[in-house]
């Protein structure tokens, strides 16, 4: 599937300059964290409303060029930046990478997905998501075993470049879909409406309210394993190298997990028990992965010879449950809505509201911490988080303003067949 192609580029492209970013974190520890996400919220924030006038104003083939060529030419951009890194300096370098990497993940990833809730009726997304989002998990298991194999040849400016390119092709793919979708169809027509439109949504349509709350909930459980990672990685691990290997092998875990539930337990879930269970389990995995940690703490877990810290199989579970399980069947969801709110709705909380939530769970970590709270305490409040967000869950696979799903793509005069 052509659709499952692209999405293998995207993530390749992604998980090549991630373990860079990720490192970095680890460099300075959860401590600094909250500086890196407050600005990244920032920047969404001021990009939100740039995005909701694309999306307004062009058709889906024309957004889909400019915004990915947008972040080809930054890629290309950051080259030159890394070849003189000693000059500009790791740190400075670090925060604004950091910063771009994420706005790069969360609006290119958001709008692939957007496109693909535009392009799928809503039975059909329940059988073909799953595959895309397996697509994707192998070129995020392709992408740090590529980057491990090239950065000791050619270094890693040059890194940027390969993620260019991988991103090229993924746009001529999606080009490719467009085009062979077109025929004069409401997906070729702009968007339309208020560039504000994503923010008023958030507080009239009750699907969206709940699930901006169940990204800040479930997605705040993966932010404080994130955090809790990087405190582990600075105080064990001294060197740059030694911290990009350690989270390429917690990436690889991750994007394994997150495969194997995409090829047994997530497409079954979603064809024959519907999205309430997909939704809902990956809360109850967090909530067990939460009560590990509070009553392990530090400690590691033997297996097949090698001791894993704790804290990364709860940071490989949650992540590999929420891209594995989570995401096609929120996104599955969204086709139920109407085409304005599958953009600037779905883009709004998957920017602004998952970096607000970063900026809130990594501050309030970081202000434990001072008071001297350990981290059995810590999980035993993010245990409670992850019981919250089970309840959540349940209530945003049943929103009523959810359309019927035989009706859900009738409504909205878009009745075109899949792309093979």
């Amino acid at each position: 599937m052509v659709s499952a192609l692209a999405f293998f580029f995207v993530l390749t492209a992604y998980y090549i300059v991630r373990p860079v970013r990720d490192q970095l974190g680890g460099a300075v520890g959860s401590a600094q964290l909250p500086l890196f996400y407050a600005a990244t919220f920032l920047a969404m924030l001021l990009l939100t409303p740039v995005f909701g006038v694309l999306v307004a104003r062009f058709p889906r083939r024309r957004l889909l060029g400019w915004s990915y060529s947008f972040f080809i030419v930054c890629l290309l951009a950051f080259i030159p930046a890394f070849l003189a890194q000693d000059r500009l300096g790791a740190r400075a370098l670090g925060v604004v990478f950091f910063i771009w990497v994420s706005v790069f993940n969360l609006f290119v990833v958001s709008l692939f997905w957007s496109f693909m809730a535009d392009v799928f009726d809503s039975r059909r997304a329940r059988d073909v998501f799953p595959l895309i989002a397996l697509g994707g998990m192998a070129g995020a298991i392709f992408g740090p075993i590529l980057t491990g194999l090239l950065v000791g040849l050619i270094g890693v400016a040059p890194l940027l470049l390969v993620s260019a390119a991988m991103l090229s092709i993924s746009l001529l793919l999606l080009l490719r879909i467009s085009a062979q979708r077109a025929n004069g169809g409401l997906g070729e027509q702009p968007v339309g409406g208020s560039l504000w439109a994503g923010v008023r949504e958030l507080w009239s349509q009750p699907f969206l309210r709940y699930m901006a709350i169940l990204m800040l909930l479930g997605d705040g459980v993966g932010t404080l394993a994130y955090a809790l990672v990087a405190d582990y990685a600075k105080a064990h691990l001294v060197s740059a190298a030694a911290r990009t290997a350690f989270y390429t092998h917690i990436d690889l875990a991750v994007n394994l997990l997150g495969a194997f539930l995409q090829l047994t337990l997530s497409r079954w879930l979603l064809v024959h028990r519907g999205a309430v269970w997909a939704l809902v389990l990956p809360q109850l995995v967090n909530l067990g992965l939460l009560l590990m940690v509070m009553i392990g703490g530090h400690g590691q877990l033997n297996l097949w010879g090698y001791g894993v810290p704790l804290l990364a199989l709860m940071m490989v579970g949650t992540r590999g449950f929420m891209y594995g399980m989570t995401k096609p069947a929120s996104d599955a969801l969204y086709t139920r809505m109407p085409r304005e709110t599958r953009y600037k709705g779905k883009n709004f909380i998957e920017t602004a509201v998952w970096r607000f939530g970063d900026v809130v769970i990594t501050s309030g970590i970081s202000g434990l911490g001072k008071l001297g709270v350990g981290l059995g305490s810590i999980a035993l409040i993010g245990a409670g988080i992850a019981t919250v967000a089970t309840w959540v869950a349940r209530k945003t696979a049943t929103s009523p303003d959810l359309a019927p799903e035989n009706d859900a793509r009738s409504s909205q005069g878009a009745g075109v067949p899949a792309p093979h």
